[in-house]
């Protein structure tokens, strides 16, 4: 993997942010490494649990909007100034129907990175932490479309959270 994934906006608050995002990654990956090494397939259970927590934080979302049928009120609560720091997020224009965001840095894959994993395990972790964000679009009656990622090499994670 080239020279990707690497933090231009220096801020506090977003680097406490980063830094929890790092911890709860590295005990994501540590627990998913050792049950491969005892043989055991962590993935589906893995999913179920990501999602599950997707779901409660969309419910959240959902209540925070002023109208959860609308993509721009969405896009206002779950891209918020924080997120938008910490993940050094790229917003594009929302509609009713559709909302769009680039992440140019994501914290999780930079702690897979520290502890080794190589790329093939850093895209399934990746995915597998996606979920999360897929349930969080479930919750709100919308479909998330993932297509680039930073964790396969590209520039960016490209994400769409659409009717």
């Amino acid at each position: 993997m080239g020279e990707v994934n690497r933090p231009t906006i220096n801020d506090e608050k977003a680097n406490i942010n980063r830094a929890a995002i790092e911890h709860r990654a590295t005990w994501m990956g540590l627990i998913y490494d050792e049950l491969k090494k005892d043989g055991i397939d962590p993935e589906p259970a893995f999913r179920r649990a990501i999602k599950r927590c997707g779901l409660i934080h969309g419910a959240g979302f959902k209540a925070s909007c002023s109208d959860p049928e609308d993509c721009r009120s969405f896009a206002e609560v779950f891209f918020n100034d924080l997120g938008r720091k910490t993940f050094e997020q790229e917003v594009h224009g929302a509609t009713a129907t559709e909302t769009s965001v680039d992440f140019h840095y994501c914290a999780l894959l930079s702690a897979w990175k520290k502890l080794g994993f190589d790329d093939e395990t850093c895209a399934k972790l990746c995915d597998i932490a996606m979920d999360g964000d897929r349930g969080i679009a479930e919750a709100m009656g919308l479909t998330l479309d993932l297509t680039d990622t930073i964790a396969k090499g590209c520039a960016t994670c490209k994400l769409c959270f659409h009717k």
